[in-house]
């Protein structure tokens, strides 16, 4: 399915709150001129390290073997060549993800995409379509949106992704790659696309028309970016198909598929290894593993060992301060970092 969605109904401003205009009502869309071909992903060696301004702000800074640098800079040193970036759409609201503060909003997201973009590795866009955490337990809709439903919730979403791709756009910052949702196997923007509920089968329509409605948006703003939909069933093969085969029946445009694969609720190495093997076979998408902390080698082994050459590679959760971080609590890289120089020799990542 496809929507147009007319300029003139822009209705968001670029935090995410919607301002008042006329009402739009997503429509069958004529085909758009298609954009130059998008190349296939590279090989991926990124990072999630959106928590990198709030580590900053507490007066952290970052080291490695005794010299202090960007962070960004050392995982580059690294051989790390793509940095994922989270965004809320107003996480400073009192049930925000950053009351007053407001981290990981677009003023916050546009400042580490230049930093992101001067040091040259590429970039992926998290929409989290929530001002707060969004995942397979919770989904909250944005309070800017509370009262929308239907098509106009659609016009939102699009209207909203949009704006803030033209915003990265405008300085010179467009995203390599956009996730349209985050770990969005139980559904986003609750209740409205929650498909746990007991009329799933309906709810699955207003997932798949919700997800389309930002990638169109990806498409029409940053038409050299790919669109990944990410699901949190890196070792479960039944969920993971019945999940994708419902995007594809409903014809969702996208380019690579996102797995999280967190051992605790994930399965075993194994369990990922099957999962991403037939999901490689069976689908058109390239492969990723965008969020993941343990098992750093047998992780990257099993994505970029994938049949066709259809894994891509990975993305460390929030390495620099989480789980198995790969500095200290006081910024210094520790001996996990250089993992990443033996994972990027071995898989010829560049």
């Amino acid at each position: 399915m496809s929507f147009r969605f007319p300029s003139s109904a822009r209705r968001l401003v670029l935090l995410g709150v919607l301002a008042t205009g006329a009402s739009t009502q997503a429509t069958a869309a004529k085909t758009l001129t298609p954009p130059a071909r998008r190349p296939r992903l590279g090989k991926v060696l990124g990072a999630d390290i959106s928590f990198l301004p709030q580590l900053e702000a507490r007066g952290i800074k970052f080291s490695d073997k005794g010299v202090e640098k960007d962070a960004i800079q050392i995982l580059k040193d690294h051989h790390l060549n793509y940095i994922r970036l989270r965004l809320f759409n107003n996480p400073a609201a009192d049930s925000g993800y950053s009351p007053q503060k407001g981290f990981c909003d677009l003023p916050h997201t546009l400042a580490m995409a230049r930093r992101v973009k001067a040091a040259g590795l590429k970039l992926l866009l998290d929409f989290h379509y929530s001002d707060t955490w969004a995942d397979p337990q919770k989904q909250f809709k944005p309070q800017a949106w509370l009262a929308l439903r239907g098509p106009a919730l659609a016009q939102a979403v699009h209207d909203y992704t949009k704006d803030v791709l033209l915003a990265l756009q405008a300085q010179g910052t467009p995203p390599d790659m956009v996730q349209v949702g985050n770990e969005i196997n139980h559904g986003m923007i609750w209740p409205d696309a929650n498909v746990q509920l007991s009329d799933s089968l309906a709810r699955y329509d207003t997932l798949a028309q919700l997800a389309q409605a930002g990638s169109s948006a990806v498409r029409e703003a940053a038409p050299q970016a790919l669109v990944m939909l990410h699901i949190a069933l890196g070792g479960q093969t039944v969920l993971s198909n019945n999940w994708l085969d419902r995007m594809q029946a409903h014809k969702v445009d996208f380019d690579v598929i996102g797995e999280s694969y967190y051992p605790k609720w994930h399965g075993t190495i194994p369990d990922l290894q099957a999962n991403l093997t037939q999901l490689a076979k069976r689908y058109k998408q390239d492969v990723v593993v965008v969020e993941y902390s343990e098992r750093k080698r047998e992780v990257n082994d099993v994505v970029f060992n994938l049949p066709g050459g259809k894994g891509r590679g990975s993305f460390i959760w929030e390495p620099l301060n989480t789980w198995e971080a790969v500095f200290d609590k006081q910024g210094r890289a520790n001996e996990l970092l250089p993992l990443y120089d033996e994972i990027s020799q071995k898989y010829k990542v560049q």
